[in-house]
Parts: C-alpha cells; structure tokens; sequence
C-alpha cells in the first residue's frame, strides 16, 4: 500500500480539492463563480447576475452549470459568420510573434517540449476539415504552426520556445485530451514583470 493510500485509508488526508477549496484562493474563486456562467443566458441576465453576486460576494446559495470551453467551438460546417455590418478597413499589420517578446519568455530552445499532442496526424486529417486547425488561430504566440511536409501536404510543428503559458491549447481544442500541457523544464517561461 503506498503512503498516499494510507493517508486516505485513514482519514487523515484532506485531498487536494477540498484543502484548495478551503484555501484563501479557494474562498476568494468561489465569491466569482456564477460571473460567467450568468453570461449563458444573455447579456443583460449576465449583467444582472454578476451585479448580485459582486453585491453579495458570493453567498447565494446556488451555483450556475457551466459547459466545457471546448464545446463551444463549431465545426466549419456548422458556422455561419455573423454580419456585423462592417466596412472595409486598413489595419496595421500585428506580427504575433513580435509580442511574444513583451512577455520574455525564457525557453531554452534544447529543452523538452512541454506541450504534448497526441496525435499529430489528426491535426493535418480531421481538425483541419471540420474545424480548420484552431490551434493555429487561438494560440496568442504562434505556438502551433501548420508547414508544409515536403509531400504536398501539411504536418504540425510546435514551436514550444513561444508559449506564454497561458494554457489555452489545454482548454479550447476540440479533441479533448488531444493537447496537454505541462510544466516546462527549470521553471522556463514567461516574466511578465515589465508588462
């Protein structure tokens, strides 16, 4: 029996999600939990409920359904583009990978990558013809890049010297558990101490 399972086995271990929940952070997440599951149901319904729970920081006694972030993505076949009304316009060209320079991250580029997909032949197959490699488009630091193979097709390249840590692959791709993130050797990393 190892020593963790003698700690439940005997009721002495908390485990962790309780002993998070009854932490400082713990307590201060639980007043904001309804905030953006309140927006479900609409702009001014979600208006209304994080008016009352900023109000009563918290201490209603119920707790809103929320829905995985991944579920939310639409297939490309599902998706129709909203018309916004908007005209034609000139904008500065952004250059994401410029940015990533405010965040200092500090990869070393030899080091193990620290984002695992599972299937990378997935990317260049299934996620490109119903959802169109989303990865490529929410990933802030251009992190995940689809290049051509040499055979005519396009394969998935992780520049993982990029990632800002800001786990969105984890979150919002489509498969789930087809992308995850972890701890990066030493620590590496953004420093956004000059932001």
């Amino acid at each position: 029996m190892t020593a963790a399972a003698h700690f439940v086995e005997q009721g002495t271990s908390l485990g962790f999600d309780k002993r998070w929940r009854e932490s400082k952070g713990g307590r201060e997440l639980r007043k904001v939990r309804n905030i953006r599951p309140g927006f479900r149901h609409g702009l001014w319904f979600g208006l209304a409920n994080a008016a009352l729970e900023t109000v009563t920081m918290g201490k209603l006694p119920w707790t809103l359904a929320n829905h995985a972030d991944d579920t939310a993505l639409k297939r490309l076949n599902e998706y129709v583009s909203p018309d916004r009304g908007w005209g034609d316009r000139e904008l500065p060209p952004r250059d994401r990978l410029a940015f990533v320079f405010f965040a200092a991250t500090t990869h070393h580029e030899n080091q193990p990558v620290h984002l695992h997909v599972a299937d990378t032949s997935l990317c260049a197959t299934r996620c490109v013809t119903e959802f169109g490699n989303p990865c490529s488009n929410f990933c802030p630091a251009n992190v995940y890049e689809m290049i051509a193979d040499g055979n005519g097709g396009k394969r998935l390249q992780i520049n993982s010297s990029n990632c800002v840590h800001c786990k969105a692959c984890d979150i919002k791709e489509p498969y789930a558990g087809q992308i995850t993130w972890v701890t990066p050797e030493g620590g590496s990393g953004p420093n956004y101490q000059s932001l």
